[in-house]
């Protein structure tokens, strides 16, 4: 068994040990070193983002001082819902090693495919009702994010 799976394999037993949450464990690593672990913690911390990996990604960010992990790597113990999926793009990982599947999630009532049928707009009913409004005035922090980073010197 791979050791770095076998750690998050741990990891989610001990979540589950402790009562904080799902069954499911995370690792980073950078060049064959573990630079954080993580379980989920979704119930400890009455935090519905508190899954194992970003969990694992927000210590691996506050260890390493950088929200920038693409020299990292991530071990799942499960395949990662899309929160998770979004989130280790959002940090440039650029390899992750999942165990079980989703579908073996989806067994244990772990169901994902409401959210993958929303992303995919293929969902029958919507649970969120999202409405756009005053484009014009959001617009302002980006003009100013743009008009700072036009200053930058590189």
């Amino acid at each position: 068994m791979n050791e770095f799976m076998k750690i998050a394999i741990e990891e989610a037993l001990q979540g589950m040990k402790n009562d904080e949450g799902g069954p499911f464990g995370a690792v980073v690593v950078r060049n064959g070193e573990i630079i954080s672990s993580a379980h989920n913690e979704v119930v400890s911390t009455n935090d519905p983002t508190a899954h194992a990996e970003v969990v694992a990604l927000r210590k691996a960010s506050s260890t390493l001082g950088r929200f920038d992990l693409s020299d990292c790597e991530i071990y799942s113990s499960c395949e990662p819902c899309p929160m998770c999926f979004s989130a280790i793009h959002w940090a440039k990982i650029k390899k992750l090693y999942y165990g079980s599947t989703r579908e073996d999630a989806a067994n244990i009532d772990f169901d994902d495919q409401y959210i993958y049928d929303v992303i995919k707009g293929t969902a029958k009913v919507l649970q969120v009702e999202v409405i756009q409004i005053n484009r014009e005035e959001s617009l302002e922090p980006f003009k100013k994010w743009k008009s700072k980073m036009d200053r930058v010197q590189y």
